[in-house]
Order: C-alpha cells, then structure tokens, then sequence
C-alpha cells in the first residue's frame, strides 16, 4: 500500500494541512489511477461515463465552483483491490473547506472532527468497549493502511451543497469498483452506512451469486452515522455492532482483525 499522501504529480498538500479544493482537471486523476482499480473500472458497462464526469466536473471548476476534495480518489492509491479486506460505503464527501480529502468519513489531521464521525466514534467505543479513549483527531488514514477502503457513492462535491455532483456519472465508477470487489474470491467485508449506500446492496448479491457460498462478502446496514439519521429507526447507526462483527467475520476466515 502506498503513503497514503495521494496521487503522485497532483499537487497533495502536506499531511496535517488542510486540503484545498480540486485545482487539476478530473481526467489527470483518472489517468493516474493505480492499474489494479483501473482494471475493474475496464469492465464498467458504460466506459463513456467518466469521460461525461470528468466535463462536468472541470466545468464546474472553470466556472468558479470550488470543489471537494482536492484529490478524490486519494483512497485508491492508498489501499489497493488485493489488499482491501473491509469497504467502508458513504454518500458523498464533507462539503466545507478543509474537511474532505479523499476518504470516506475521514478529516484531515487538525480539522475539527464533524458529528458524523463524532458518532462514528462513539459507536466504535460502545462496540468494541476496549477502554480506549477517542481518537485525538478525525484521520482514518489509520484504517486505510489496514485494508479498508473508505469509499463514497459519490467522489466530489460542491463547497455548501451536499449532493451536488450526485448522478453526474460517479456512481458509474463506483459502481463498478465495488461490484469488481465482491467478484474477487476472498473474505471481505462491505460496511453500508446510509440509504444511497445500502441501494448498493443488490449490486453487491449479483456480483458475488457465482462465488462459493464460504467465499462471498459480509454486508452489513445501517444509517449514515449523521446525528439526523445515526439513532432513528429501523437500522440505527448507534448500536449496529458492526466493527466488532466485522472482525468475527474476518478473523473467523483466518484474517486479522482490524485496530479500529
């Protein structure tokens, strides 16, 4: 796995700066994309889909937009097909300045810890009930570097509208990653937190139907961990259990389990 830095030749900011928003045009951070993603991205039925992104995108951009994160595809440099055992599935990046930076639920270091993570954390110290205390910031890179991918349906957004770039062509992409993933025939864990996350469900059962019954993935729901949806009913974020089942289903299949 790599540093973790990002996207080699992208402009990423030092670790513990706060990410500008995206300065390059989108095309150059699909070319870069590392060859083992870029091979189940081949396999996507609409090929032509990140072609109409990447337009849309570096017209929003030119316009004036600013647009987040500055590298959106940080994750998949940092954690690569044969090594992801567990993918963590959100909505859409953090839509103000400095938060989003690539990864899924994750602030860089230094930048406030927003309430969706808030309870992610309080979840995972509730779960595990290991003593430990909260985490001094909001980086997931640590996670990362274990082989789980924090993945979004969606890879940008614009500054103060969540949902601004939703059906613009990245749930094309992300779609075909996460269905490449669950037709590889090794444990894996995929960890569906919100309702665009857990629509997913069905693509993930198709795409594992010719696995072995012993070699499919675990899928787990639950709300977004957002304080608007983390409690509600009927699959509440608080309470769901699901790092400590996640590692059940890991360590049961002879791998290590994750330090949450």
């Amino acid at each position: 796995m790599n540093s973790g830095k990002g996207p080699v030749g992208l402009g990423s900011p030092p670790i513990g700066a706060p990410a500008p928003g995206l300065a390059t045009p989108l095309a150059d951070h699909f070319s870069a994309l590392p060859p083992q993603w870029a091979a189940l991205w081949a396999a996507a039925p609409d090929p032509d889909a990140v072609a109409a992104l990447a337009q849309f995108v570096d017209a929003r951009r030119i316009a004036g937009a600013r647009i987040f994160p500055s590298q959106p595809l940080a994750a998949l440099h940092d954690c690569l097909p044969g090594a992801v055992r567990v993918v963590v599935l959100g909505q859409d990046p953090y839509h103000g300045p400095g938060q989003a930076h690539g990864y899924a639920f994750s602030v860089p270091e230094g930048i406030r810890v927003p309430p969706s993570l808030r309870n992610i954390f309080q979840e995972r110290a509730r779960d595990l009930a290991d003593g430990r205390a909260a985490p001094a910031n909001g980086s997931l890179l640590r996670w990362s570097r274990q082989g789980v991918l924090l993945l979004n349906t969606v890879l940008t957004v614009e500054q103060g509208a969540p949902g601004s770039h939703a059906g613009r062509g990245w749930e094309v992409f992300t779609d075909a990653l996460i269905a490449g993933l669950a037709r590889i025939p090794a444990p894996r864990a995929f960890l569906l937190w919100g309702a665009r996350a857990q629509a997913k469900r069905a693509l993930l059962a198709e795409a594992a139907a010719l696995l072995p019954q012993q070699a499919r993935p675990l899928v787990l729901m639950a709300n977004h961990p957002s304080p608007l949806s983390a409690r509600r009913p009927p699959l509440p974020f608080i309470g769901c259990g699901h790092f400590s089942a996640t590692n059940r289903y890991l360590v049961r299949h002879g791998l290590a389990p994750i330090d949450w």
